[in-house]
Order: structure tokens, then sequence, then C-alpha cells
């Protein structure tokens, strides 16, 4: 099917179409499966697949998108295809005047032993996976000892650590917390996982109504971190508690309390805030509602400091200021606030950080007196903060004028540098050749401090003065123009440069053809003239 987005199209413009349709495929599982599709259009469609049930998870272990520049090719792959894989899958070729769809069927035959017998076969072998040994986890997580629906207080085991972080985190962040913990089934880990998560959400129903806008774990200028979600309880009586690394954490509903942890209500909004940060406080937290985990953010507190804080700046109106900081080991970025709102880059400021990602830099841009207040850079939990202050320019004339940009060079100290040197030739002149009549031209390049007087002879004498000959020196270049060669003008060539330091000569021979070509002809001549006699004799 072919959508058409204009009513006309341009000039040598077209919407996309297909020249090869991807077939449909009956394939044994475990085998290579593969869609190709060949597409045209103009300007170049983009191709993109899906699926009719669920999402296609591109890794190399599952499935990979590639493209083949020679045969123009646009193919999909499944190393190893799996029943799940069984669906109906659509190829969409898309460009800004149009788009192609094509759909076509994956069916997948299964082998004749079961999973089971599959995991009893590689548990004998001692090759289990680590995807097959977690297979329980959700049932064990969903057990709970205490008659209040609270979670046995035990330290949390690395299996069920990863379970928990995987059933909160982005699909985006799948593949690196698998390399983490060493989850290699990328594709049994997504099958499991979805089925921890349809359990979940039975589970989840039975006290929550409505769960949204989970923020994972963040850090701000007031060396606090806080976990937001909001949720509507179907009964508001309902206990919530908070686990870190499996163990319950005591907290208070008054921020102001001294107490470490607190969680505020607002409205359907839940705020968990931990206070006075430190390295102690990494881990695994974990909400639950009910004795049910509604969500789980993994915290993680990098070793790094500032080794210089930001300073307090000082700008007239309509300028620009400057914040920077040094860490004490490299990050990627820290976070910006200014008066206590998180900062992006935008047209009133420039965040910026040096290769080495240890300094990190804030520009605010045409300060106006409301810019005024604290910044604060975060880096993990360490935080820095002082003021910009901006000073009302009291010239009514600049009034709405943005301010001329003050800048300071610093030159180096200038040094002495002894530049003289002896004549020397770059380029030395080259051996000439000349018909008679035409011109010659020999030249050559020197250098030298002080500038090098030049003399030019013809056989041991000075041609500087013979107005038959035109001698030039342009920036180092010395040349010499004979206009029209004759056998006068045959001979050894020299060119002598010096100045207070030192001499340096070169020489060349100029030869001219005419005169030897003539001696050629006559003697030529005479021969022809003696086997003329010759003949004549005989």
């Amino acid at each position: 099917m072919i959508t058409q987005f204009i009513e006309e199209l341009p000039e040598d413009m077209s919407t996309p179409d297909f020249t090869r349709k991807p077939i449909a495929l009956t394939i044994q599982e475990g085998k290579l499966a593969v869609f190709k599709a060949i597409v045209v259009g103009n300007p170049t469609p983009t191709v993109t697949w899906s699926r009719a049930n669920g999402e296609i998870h591109f890794h190399p272990d599952m499935c990979e998108q590639k493209y083949d520049d020679t045969s123009r090719e646009h193919t999909i792959e499944f190393p190893k295809v799996a029943p799940e894989d069984a669906d109906t899958y659509k190829c969409f070729a898309t460009n800004e005047y149009g788009r192609a769809v094509c759909t076509v069927v994956l069916n997948v035959i299964e082998v004749g032993f079961s999973k089971t017998k599959e995991l009893q076969k590689k548990q004998g072998e001692g090759e289990i996976e680590n995807i097959w040994t977690l297979k329980e986890l959700s049932k064990r997580q969903a057990i709970f000892n205490n008659p209040d629906g609270t979670r046995e207080e035990k330290p949390m085991e690395p299996e069920e650590k990863v379970w928990e972080i995987l059933m909160s985190a982005d699909k985006k962040d799948y593949e690196h917390i698998c390399c983490e913990y060493g989850i290699t089934d990328f594709r049994g880990m997504l099958k499991r996982l979805s089925e921890m998560k349809r359990e979940r959400e039975e589970e989840i129903a039975e006290f929550v109504t409505q769960i949204s806008a989970l923020k994972h774990i963040e850090v701000d200028d007031d060396d606090c971190a806080t976990i937001e979600l909001d949720m509507d309880l179907k009964d508001p009586t309902s206990k919530i508690f908070v686990y870190k690394n499996g163990v319950m954490v005591p907290f208070t509903e008054d921020e102001g309390d001294e107490l470490k942890h607190s969680l505020k209500q607002v409205g359907k909004k839940y705020i968990f805030r931990i206070k006075k940060l430190g390295s102690e406080d990494a881990g695994l937290y974990s909400v639950d509602v009910g004795g049910v985990n509604v969500f789980s953010t993994d915290f993680k507190v990098p070793e790094v400091d500032f080794a210089v804080k930001i300073q307090e700046v000082k700008a007239e109106e309509r300028e620009d200021a400057l914040f920077q900081c040094v860490l004490t080991a490299p990050m990627s970025e820290v976070k910006w606030y200014g008066k206590s709102a998180l900062l992006s880059n935008s047209e009133k400021h420039e965040i910026t950080v040096s290769e080495d990602k240890l300094i990190h830099k804030l520009i605010v841009r045409d300060c106006m007196p409301l810019d005024a207040g604290i910044y604060a850079a975060v880096a993990g939990i360490k935080s820095c903060n002082n003021w910009l202050v901006v000073e009302a320019d009291k010239d009514p004339a600049n009034k709405g004028k943005k301010a001329a940009q003050k800048f300071t060079l610093n030159m180096p100290e200038s040094k002495v540098c002894n530049l003289e040197c002896p004549p020397k030739f770059l380029v030395p002149l080259k051996m000439h050749t000349a018909p008679q009549g035409y011109e010659c031209y020999m030249s050559c390049a020197i250098k030298g401090d002080p500038t090098p007087h030049v003399t030019w002879l013809r056989n041991g004498v000075s041609l500087n003065t013979n107005t038959n000959y035109f001698i030039s020196n342009t920036c180092g270049v010395c040349s010499l123009l004979i206009l029209r060669v004759g056998p006068k003008d045959m001979g050894e060539y020299k060119i002598v440069v010096e100045n207070s330091i030192g001499r340096a000569e070169c020489s060349t021979k100029l030869t001219v053809r005419g005169k030897c070509l003539k001696e050629c002809t006559f003697s030529k001549n005479v021969v022809n003239i003696f086997c003329i006699g010759m003949n004549v004799i005989i």
C-alpha cells in the first residue's frame, strides 16, 4: 500500500515503492531467518520494520536490521529464530512525499523437545545460563513472611536485584544492565521479563488504580536525592514501604524532621527524599504498596568531588556571565541549577565540558537583574554553589541594548630572536638548451639575512649592467631573461650571492641549438655531393 502525502509531486520527486518485497517464511526454530526488501523513491526513503503483536527488540543475538550498499537490500535478520518471533511483520519505506507499506508473515516450527528437557540437559552439563537460574524469582519476590505485608528483611542477592532493576528500567538501558550483571541470554531475559511484568501488573492492580510519572532517583542542589511517582491508591490507607537492597528504610512524613529519610504526599504525587547524602546511600531503592513492589531505582554514587568549586560572578546588565568548576575525576556531564531550577542548553544558558571531561562551564547569556541569584553545580552526590550578581546599568541611553563584550588579551613576553644567516641556494640553476632566436629564462631561489647582493656573470664577466639581459630579484627568486638567444649568448652563467655573513655561488651552461643545426646541414650537403660524384665516375 502506497500513501501520497501531497496532491501534486514536484518534478523528479516520487513516493516510495518496493521493487522487491519480503517473502513469507516458514522456518525451524533455531535457524537463520531473513526478510529482504529493495525500495525506490526520491528522496531516498527511510526503511523501518514493525510487528503486529509486540515490539521488535533489536539485539545481535535476537534481531538485526541491515542495509547493503552494493545490492541496495534492506534486511531484517533473526540469527536463531524462536517461537515467540512468529508474527506478522511490516516494512515501512517513508520519505517526505509518501509512505509504502508491505506485510509479510513469519512462521516458526518448534523443535520436538520441551524447554524443561533442554533446561535439565543444561543443568546436567553445568552450562545453565543466568537467566534460567532466575526463573522463579518473581514468585519468590511475591512471598512476604510478615503478617503486616512487609518483606523479610535480608540483604538482596544479585539475582533478585537485577530483576527488580529491569522491571522499572527503560528499554534503552536493558543491554548495559545485562552486561553489568552477566546475563548473556538476551532473548530469554526479554521473554521472562515480559511474563514478570504481566504478573506484577496484576498484583499492583489490587492496590493501585493508576501509576505514572515514575522518576528515577535524582540529586538536587541541596545535597538531597529524591524519588518521585504518581499513584492513585484504591485504598488511601494502604501502607507504603521503602527498602534499600531489601532492607526496610525508616522514614518520616515531615521533611523538617531530623530523620535522614522522608516521604511526602502532595495530592497523588509521592516524593521520597534522602538528606545529607554520602557514599553509604548507594543501593537499590524499592517502593512497595500493600506488599507489592511498584517501583525500583538503582542509585549509584560515583567517586568524584570538586577540585575547584564555582566562584561568585559579577556581571553588568546585558553582559554574559561564566561559571566553571573542575572535577577530581572525569564525568560526561554535571547538573547545573539556577535558583534551584534545573538548567539545560538553550539560548539563555550554554553548558559545555572539556575534552578530558574535567572542566565544566555554564554561560548565562545577556544577564538581566532577574537572573541574579544562587547557581549550583552537582556532580554525583557532591555539589557547590555561589552567587551571580548582576549590576544594573545606570545609563538610560543603554537601556534595552546588549552590552559590548569585554575581552582581555594576555600577550606573551617578547624575546629577541636572531634570524641572521649566510646566503644559501634553496633552488639552484638548471642546465639550459635554447633554439637560436627564441627567448631563454633561467632562475633560482635564495635565502639569507641580511638580504644578499646578487651578481650575474657570463664566462666570468658581470651582466648586471648589460642591457641585453633582463635581471630581477623578487622575494628571493632571482631570474635572468634573454629575449633573442644568439651564438654570442653561449657559455657558462654564474650567479654569486653574498652578504655580511657569507657568500655562495651557483653556475650552469647555455647551449644554442641553431648553430649546431647549420653545421650539421652543411656536412650533410658535402656528403651528398661526394656520393653524386662517385656515381658519375662509376
